[in-house]
Parts: C-alpha cells; sequence; structure tokens
C-alpha cells in the first residue's frame, strides 16, 4: 500500500470532532521522534543504572539491523529484552510516572496533537509497552485508553518477554484495535509508517504523519499540562550519540566531581569561590549583599531567604558571600553531613521546637533557610513556609539559579547522598547567586502583616526576579507525584549541637 493512500494530518479537520474517537500511534505520529531508544535509555539508567545503559547502547546497534532489514518486532523485542530483564515492575512504573513525561511533553507533535486533542474520546495504539507509556499518556495528554505491547513478569519483576500476541506493530495493532472496539469503527487513525495502514484501514478516516525534521514539537506555554515536578538524573533525552558520550565522561566527572567537592569542604570559605572558577564550576553573583551583623552592638543576624534548586544552595551562598553562612535543613543523608563545608541544623518538624532553635541561630549570627522545603527544578518556586516571617524581621531574599548540561543534582527517588556528585560531575556548572533588597520594615510581621502575606510576597519577589512562576504545591505534593509517599523522613537520634551537618 502506497504512502499517498492516506493523506497527511494537516489535511485532518480538528473542529467539531468533540463526539469522535481517535486512535493514534505515538512514535512518529504523537511524538515527532520516530525512535524509541531515548526513552528506553531513560528506563534503563534510572531504573537498572549506568550498567544497563550500556548494555543497552551495546545492544542497539543489533536492535536497528533487525528493526530495519528483519521486521520491527525483533528489533523493539531486542531493546524490552536489555531494558527490562530482570527490573522491578515498580521500578518501571516509578520511571514511567517521575522521568519519562517530561522527555516525552517536549517532542509533541503540533499537528497530531492538534487533531487528538480536539476529539471526546482518545485511544493510543503503540508498539512500547504499556506500561512505559500509559502513565505519560493519561495523565499529561487526556488518553482514555492506551493499547501497548504487554510484558511478562515473574515476582514482581519483568522477564524481558512478551505477552501474547507479541509487540504491537502490523497487523498485531489491527488486531488489537478491533479486538478492543469490536464492530465500531473509530472516526480517525493517526499513523507516520507502513506497518500503521493496518490499523488506519479500520478507521473511518486515515492521516499519515510525514516524517520533516524543520517541524517543532509544542511550546510550553501551549502544552495540555505543565510539567513542574521531574526526576530524572539526566538533563539530556539520550540519543545514542549522548547516551555514548555520557557514558565516556562518567569515568572523568566522578573523579573531577571528588576534586571539586575535596575543594568546597576543605579549602577557606573565602577562597572556595576562586576555586570553583579554577575547577570549572561558574559561580556569578549578583547584587549586594547585607554588611556581617555586629554582635557587639546587639544586631542580630540576618536570615537569607533562598528558592531551592538543589542542596547546595547554602554553600553557594556562603562561596558568594566568601564566609561560611549556618542552614536549617529538612533532612540530609550521612553523606552529605560528612563532605558539607558549612553547619546545617536539622528541623525537628515540630513548629514551637523549631521556631526557638532559629531564634537562638540568629542571635549568634547570619543563617540560610530555604522555605520551600524541597527543591523544584523546573521554572516554578514551591509554596514557602511561612514560619520564618514570625521569627525576625532582618529578611533578605536571594535568588539561587544553576544551570546543568549533563546530570541533575536531586532526586526524589534516589539516594540523595550522590546528590553532590551528581552536580559536579557536569563539565561547567554554574550557579547564579542574586541578592535581593532587605525587605522593608513596613512590610514584616512586626508593622502587622500576617506571616503567610510576608512569605508569599517574598515567594513573588524572587519568582520575578527569575521569571518563575509561583505554585501553591509543597514537599508533599512534588514527593506524592513522584516518589509515591508524601516524602516524611524518619526521625534520627539527635546530634551534638555543634556537629556539622550537610546541606
Amino acid at each position: 500500500m502506497a504512502v499517498t493512500t492516506f493523506p497527511t494530518v494537516d489535511q485532518c479537520q480538528s473542529i467539531g470532532r468533540e463526539k469522535h474517537t481517535v486512535v493514534a500511534d505515538m512514535d512518529g505520529t504523537l511524538l515527532i521522534g520516530r525512535s524509541s531508544f531515548p526513552y528506553f535509555a531513560l528506563v534503563a539508567f534510572e531504573g537498572g543504572g549506568v550498567l544497563r545503559l550500556l548494555f543497552l547502547l551495546l545492544a542497539s546497534p543489533l536492535a536497528g539491523l533487525l528493526y530495519y532489514f528483519v521486521s520491527e518486532s525483533a528489533g523493539i523485542q531486542i531493546l524490552i529484552f536489555v531494558t527490562f530483564a530482570g527490573m522491578k515492575v515498580s521500578d518501571i512504573e516509578s520511571v514511567a510516572r517521575a522521568v519519562l513525561p517530561k522527555f516525552y511533553l517536549s517532542d509533541l507533535h503540533p499537528e497530531s496533537w492538534r487533531v487528538f486533542s480536539s476529539c471526546g474520546k482518545r485511544c493510543v495504539l503503540t508498539a512500547n509497552p504499556r506500561i512505559m507509556v500509559e502513565a505519560f499518556l493519561k495523565d499529561f495528554l487526556g488518553a482514555d485508553l492506551v493499547l501497548g505491547t504487554e510484558i511478562a513478569t515473574y515476582k514482581g519483576r519483568a522477564t524481558g518477554f512478551v505477552c501474547d500476541p507479541g509487540v504491537l506493530v502490523g497487523k498485531n495493532k489491527a488486531y488489537a484495535l478491533n479486538k478492543t472496539f469490536g464492530e465500531t469503527q473509530p472516526e480517525i487513525g493517526l499513523g507516520d509508517r507502513h506497518t500503521d495502514f493496518p490499523f488506519m484501514a479500520s478507521c473511518k478516516e486515515g492521516y499519515i504523519v510525514a516524517a520533516k525534521p524543520e517541524v517543532k514539537a509544542v511550546t510550553s506555554d501551549k502544552l495540555p499540562k505543565p510539567i513542574i515536578f521531574h526526576d530524572s538524573r539526566l538533563v539530556q533525552k539520550p540519543t545514542p550519540l549522548t547516551a555514548l558520550l555520557t557514558l565516556l565522561w562518567i569515568p572523568i566527572g566522578f573523579p573531577l566531581a571528588c576534586l571539586r567537592i575535596a575543594a568546597g569542604s576543605l579549602l577557606p570559605m573565602r577562597i572556595v569561590y576562586h576555586a570553583f572558577w579554577a575547577l570549572g564550576v561558574r559561580v556569578s553573583v549578583k547584587g549586594s549583599p547585607p554588611p556581617v551583623a555586629k554582635k557587639s552592638i546587639g544586631q542580630s543576624g540576618v536570615l537569607f531567604i533562598c528558592s531551592h534548586r538543589t542542596l547546595l544552595d547554602p554553600i553557594f551562598l556562603s562561596a558568594a558571600l566568601g564566609r561560611p553562612i549556618p542552614a536549617v535543613t529538612y533532612s540530609v543523608s550521612r553523606l552529605s553531613e560528612l563532605i558539607s563545608p558549612i553547619k546545617t541544623i536539622r528541623l525537628s518538624r515540630d513548629r514551637v521546637t523549631d521556631a526557638a532553635m532559629i531564634k537562638k541561630l540568629l542571635e549568634e549570627g547570619d543563617l540560610a533557610i530555604c522555605p520551600e522545603g524541597t527543591t523544584c527544578r523546573e521554572p516554578f518556586l514551591l509554596r514557602f513556609s511561612a514560619l520564618f516571617a514570625e521569627l525576625t524581621d532582618q529578611l533578605v531574599p536571594v535568588a539561587m539559579m544553576n544551570r546543568m548540561s549533563m546530570f541533575h543534582g536531586t532526586t526524589a527517588r534516589g539516594w540523595k547522598g550522590m546528590d553532590p556528585f551528581f552536580f559536579f560531575m557536569n563539565p561547567s556548572p554554574a550557579y547564579e547567586v542574586t541578592f535581593l533588597n532587605k525587605l522593608p520594615l513596613e512590610l514584616t510581621c512586626s508593622s502587622g502583616k500576617s506571616s503567610h502575606e510576608v512569605a508569599n510576597y517574598m515567594q513573588r519577589v524572587i519568582a520575578a526576579t527569575l521569571s518563575y512562576e509561583c505554585t501553591s504545591f509543597t514537599r508533599k505534593d512534588k514527593y506524592r507525584a513522584l516518589a509515591g509517599n508524601d516524602g516524611t523522613v524518619p526521625k534520627k537520634p539527635l546530634l551534638y549541637p555543634d556537629k556539622v551537618m550537610g546541606c
């Protein structure tokens, strides 16, 4: 059957489709990219680690040969086996929910989305494993039904094999569609290759999505749902070339990260800024920080109110000031405690106890706090806790921004002890610290403002500086979305007051 049998998707009318059903393929149709390798690579790395990604990369030439010269089904089965064999089903589901949506949304085809979103009932028919794509398609694209390849499992782990009728390509797609819809014929079928033609022929109208390299993905302001929470260690979508470069960099990047961490931990803070620059870590400082409080004349310390990008925020704040600034934190790993160059104090989650502790620390000098309570890597600010506004009028907002080219320095699902290492493993990570004006006295609680008014004002000021958007989401919302829990950390034995802990 020739490609010209079906008209192109740009000829499909999207008005008046509210009662129609659309059935669409995924790779090359709903998504611009025709290859599913990057998404299998994300599952391999996030769910199985570096070695799993290496094995997948080594197997990809064989998968490509089978895909293009033998059958699509055989090539996809190789990717599924290498990626999933032995992996916990819960880990696959976790990656599908917390990692993949951002990468899928960044590749959404504008014409396909125009047609798909106009229909009242939406179905996706894909060769990808259903477990890998269902969360994204239902939560972000509003799909009512997802028909994908079913993977075989045993005692909670994937075997690497697929269930009958096998990988959904060609006639298997048409079989799955007819089995699901019976004699009811969907109004629209969208596909991008000849193996989609059998299921497209079962629809009243079929439209082909032609490969056009110049097509730009749907812009962020037009996405059906914004990505606020995201949990991948990898910054870029791992194409075969990107995955190869990442694997080649890790043996270089990890020792470099250790060197950078050692410099930040062992050198005096007044020269850490220069040491970071010498080691390829870019630190940019804007604005005018306040002078050091003079305890001799009874001045209390300043409370720096920081937006929260990584656990390293207080360290880069200290590097920008040239002196260590203690910080209060919700929780840290033991490894972070060992390598931290600054003193941090763990919050007890008891409001009265925490308030008394912070007041005492401010009497001793300056202090840093991140009132969001957790990190957010997208251009949004989470809700600010109002506790800090009740404790002092000496409030200085600090807008923190960072840039990473290879690895993210935060995680909700993984081991947080590796967060500093991943950040410093980037070839040239950057931090921008912007000191804003101290909060005027008339806008503080002592002038009659409520603590919530002060917290919301500080959030808006920092968001405006960063061109971010304010939200009412909290730490619990983040962890429920990414990790399936509320982010509560079990209480640990109290440490001695002078114990230096990481941030």
